[in-house]
């Protein structure tokens, strides 16, 4: 079975505020090539390394954003060589080479990553993830009421670029057996962020309401974060209340919600820090095993809220088969990978192991015919 991609050509020319959209067209079927330059990406250059020592072949952060990719070291002539012959090329930073690339490849779609986009006052300012996470809106309204906003853990404006990029990419192609022509798909990071942000953007637009900053609580107000003996869970006041508040007060817990009003969604909804604040005393008798169980067997939507090292234990996700072995022969290692995104039967993800340096140098100029 191959995917949904396959056949398609894509040349990455992206440095980590792009390499997730690689990434993504790489789990799709795509063959990725990673135009690299004599000694190896940047990202070969991100801790941390395998077993500590920095080494160019052993980053895991490279690793994870280069999985399945295949590489090769390409100067300025080669690179074009591969534009010409691809079907997409994934592209960050200005200028752009999308205007000169479409133009000897009419049929080449271009998703060019940029911190403001290609067009606006700010289209040649630099940026990094959290520079777009403040221009984009994320670290406003994430945070405590009385705290200062906060910047997301991890790469979230690289990555939600990332996922907009690769939707517009196959957007894109899709239109191109239409039409027979590629297009340029402009991805601003502040954009993708801002797109990203839930109700935030909805209810500006719709009522003026600027969000702030209201910790774990949900905008809904239906979902906070609660901590039990051992740990964290997602409480959720929506689901089978009368269950939620019958087992809490067996509890010796939550008196003071028995008023039937309580049983209306919206009288929850308004209620909602005083009612979280009373699940949390609650909880707190509680391991997260089993307040999320006891929820889930009540029909409650609780979920466990996992440290990142406990995934690899989480029974759902091991039922699911999302981390995939992958073999590191050089090394005599195979290490868990993160899977599919999502699950598609007939057409299934493809997860391979990150490239050497210009490991696939001579494969890729004989498959793509370029010299």
């Amino acid at each position: 079975m191959t995917g949904p991609l396959a056949g398609i050509r894509v040349l990455d020319l992206a440095d980590e505020a792009g390499a997730f959209a690689g990434k993504l067209l790489a789990g799709l079927g795509a063959d990725v090539v990673l135009a690299e330059p004599p000694g190896g990406s940047r990202l070969r250059a991100i801790p941390p390394f395998w077993q500590g020592a920095p080494d160019p072949e052993r980053s895991l952060f490279f690793w994870f954003y280069a999985a399945g990719k295949r590489s090769v070291v390409a100067d300025p002539a080669l690179t074009a060589a591969l534009a010409a012959a691809a079907d997409v090329v994934v592209e960050t930073g200005l200028p752009s080479r999308a205007d000169a690339w479409r133009v000897a490849n009419p049929r080449l779609v271009v998703a060019s990553i940029t911190p403001f986009g290609h067009a606006g006052p700010y289209r040649a300012w630099r940026s990094s993830d959290t520079v777009a996470q403040a221009m984009g809106g994320l670290a406003h309204v994430n945070g405590h009421p009385d705290g200062p906003p906060l910047r997301a853990l991890g790469l979230q404006a690289y990555h939600q670029a990332g996922v907009f990029a690769a939707i517009g990419v196959l957007a894109a192609l899709l239109a191109r057996e239409t039409t027979g022509r590629g297009q340029l798909v402009d991805v601003s990071l502040e954009a993708a962020v801002t797109g990203a942000l839930e109700h935030v953007p909805g209810f500006f637009h719709q009522s003026g309401l600027v969000a702030r900053r209201q910790g774990t609580l949900h905008w809904t107000r239906f979902f906070r974060v609660g901590r039990c003996k051992d740990g964290w869970v997602m409480h959720c006041t929506l689901g089978d209340w009368t269950s939620l508040f019958e087992w809490m007060r067996a509890d010796g817990f939550g008196a003071a919600f028995d008023d039937p009003a309580f049983e209306g969604t919206m009288h929850r909804q308004k209620n909602a820090e005083a009612l979280f604040d009373e699940l949390d005393r609650w909880a707190a008798g509680y391991t997260v095993a089993e307040l999320y169980e006891g929820a889930q067997l009540r029909r409650l939507p609780y979920a466990a809220v996992r440290a990142p090292e406990a995934l690899l234990a989480d029974p759902h996700l091991a039922e699911r088969g999302f981390f995939v072995p992958i073999e590191h022969p050089d090394l005599g290692v195979t290490l868990p990978y993160p899977g599919a995104p999502f699950v598609m039967s007939e057409t299934p993800w493809r997860v391979g192991r990150p490239p050497r340096v210009d490991e696939h140098g001579a494969e890729v100029r004989r498959a793509w015919r370029v010299s």
